[in-house]
């Protein structure tokens, strides 16, 4: 017998190897919303939120509890260097339970320098004052973006999930005019000007977000709102290229960030875009519709999340709603009747290769649990609705 086991061995063949089971993929939803948590002076936020019944922040706590993202872009949260009012809004709202919802707790919180309400020393509104005074619209006007006080209007990024706060990449001073073919207008701006006008309103940011053994990037920005302009346009080009930036960002190298490293994103990353975009695919006054840059490449899904709130707002409201193309279920904001009407323009874009499971608005009818977070003007909390996505994140 032993002489015969290596003959059967060599007549068989070796034997086979097993079939190793690919592991399961994590779940995860990412979510963006507009929180309109800004005021009229710096450090107000962080004081208002030491009321724990401040109406606002409980309301936009009761939405977070309810859809329970896992990795959140917040817009529209002014910006403190430590964090604070974040902190205070986890502690006192988010970590509280409102309307019988269950906490919540983010570990993880990246918080960017914005480019709202830092002087630019230019005069950059052209009212012929390169104003100095913090807390006027005319200090705002001449801002990198817009702003009455450093970092209105801010974001910030909160994950169930790891930040790889080391990876994070920033496009805050990337000059607009170190884009290719770029739509920034000199014949507003100066020479000097045009040379140093930073793209990004707010700032762009790729937070690597690691979900099980995979990282996902969480693309973020807050571009300009393509109006309070003129004939020249600036905030609807400017707001044109910052969207642009993105699909640039899936394809080529030219921009550097802000710790000076060059280049897009790698070919084989997964992603998600995420913000309060400011354009609607089909109505609303932005220029050239530049959300098709990203809704048609070919490596990100349009997937189109909606709401049966939406479709009843527009409805009950009419007016400007009446003449738009768009399906008014896509709808993200509860805008003026009589000039805007309500648009699609806050969004979550996952990359292609990650399975998506559900999406939605945070939308619910006059008759459905939670409309009363989120209400008619004056808004509960915002005049936007969280839009979020939950996707099946493979594992190495």
């Amino acid at each position: 017998m032993r002489l015969l086991l290596p003959l059967l061995a060599a007549c068989t063949g070796p034997a086979p190897t097993p079939e190793v089971e690919a592991p399961a993929p994590v779940t995860a939803t990412f979510a963006t919303y507009n929180v309109s948590m800004y005021r009229d002076a710096s450090g107000a936020l962080l004081a208002d939120l030491g009321n724990d019944q401040l109406q606002q922040a409980r309301f936009a706590a009761a939405v977070l509890q309810e859809v329970r993202p896992d990795v959140l872009l917040l817009n529209e949260v002014d910006y403190d260097a430590d964090g604070a009012a974040i902190a205070a809004f986890q502690q006192t709202f988010l970590g509280v339970s409102q309307a019988g919802g269950e906490p919540l707790s983010y570990p993880h919180v990246y918080i960017p320098e914005t480019n709202t309400g830092e002087h630019s020393g230019f005069d950059l509104d052209n009212d012929g004052t390169v104003s100095a005074t913090v807390g006027d619209a005319a200090y705002g006007g001449d801002a990198w973006g817009y702003g009455e006080y450093p970092g209105k209007y801010g974001l910030a990024v909160l994950s169930m999930h790891p930040i790889d706060e080391a990876a994070i990449r920033t496009f805050r001073t990337l000059t607009w005019a170190s884009m290719p073919d770029n739509r920034l207008p000199t014949d507003w701006y100066d020479s000097d000007e045009a040379a140093a006008m930073r793209l990004s309103s707010k700032t762009h940011a790729d937070v690597p977000v690691h979900i099980g053994s995979h990282t996902v990037h969480f693309l973020v920005s807050h571009p300009t709102p393509p109006t309070f302009d003129g004939t020249e346009d600036r905030n609807g080009r400017r707001n044109h290229d910052e969207i642009r930036f993105w699909a640039d960002y899936l394809d080529a190298d030219w921009m550097t960030d802000d710790a000076g490293l060059a280049g897009g994103l790698d070919d084989d990353a997964s992603f998600v875009i995420a913000g309060d975009l400011n354009a609607d695919p089909n109505d609303g006054d932005s220029t050239d519709a530049p959300v098709a840059l990203l809704l048609d490449h070919t490596r990100i899904q349009a997937i189109e999340p909606r709401s049966e709130g939406a479709v009843e707002a527009a409805e009950n409201q009419g007016r400007a709603n009446t003449t738009h193309t768009g399906e008014h279920a896509l709808d993200t904001t509860d805008f003026d009747d009589n000039q805007v009407g309500n648009l699609r323009i806050d969004y979550v874009l996952p990359s292609t290769d990650l399975s998506v499971r559900d999406s939605g608005v945070f939308w619910p009818k006059s008759d459905q649990p939670g409309f009363e977070w989120v209400g008619r003007f004056p808004f509960p909390v915002s005049d936007h609705r969280l839009v979020f996505a939950t996707v099946d994140v493979p594992q190495e």
